[in-house]
């Protein structure tokens, strides 16, 4: 299964609805502010986003964590969501 090792470039946002941690291709809306957690990946590049986009980003980067700043309730709310994902859970539908 293919893994990234960096948070990719990040996109302008596609509206008033997508986050920074949105994929292009994730069909799915944001859930929450657009800048509620930070993901920092392996080389120390981060990427803000909604709690839903960092749990849906997470499992594909290799290394990558929450922000140690990020208040705890909504870093484990992002590891829970992420532990029941696939990496680019979007590609295979969910």
């Amino acid at each position: 299964m293919k893994q990234q090792t960096s948070i990719p470039p990040v996109a302008p946002m596609g509206g008033p609805h997508r986050c920074p941690a949105a994929a292009p291709a994730d069909p799915t809306p944001c859930d929450g502010p657009p800048d509620a957690a930070t993901l920092v990946d392996q080389h120390g590049r981060e990427v803000a986003g909604c709690v839903h986009h960092c749990a849906r980003l997470l499992p594909g980067l290799d290394g990558a964590r929450v922000h140690p700043f990020v208040p705890a309730a909504q870093a484990l709310d992002i590891y829970v969501r992420a532990c029941e994902l696939p990496p680019f859970a979007w590609e295979i539908g969910r």
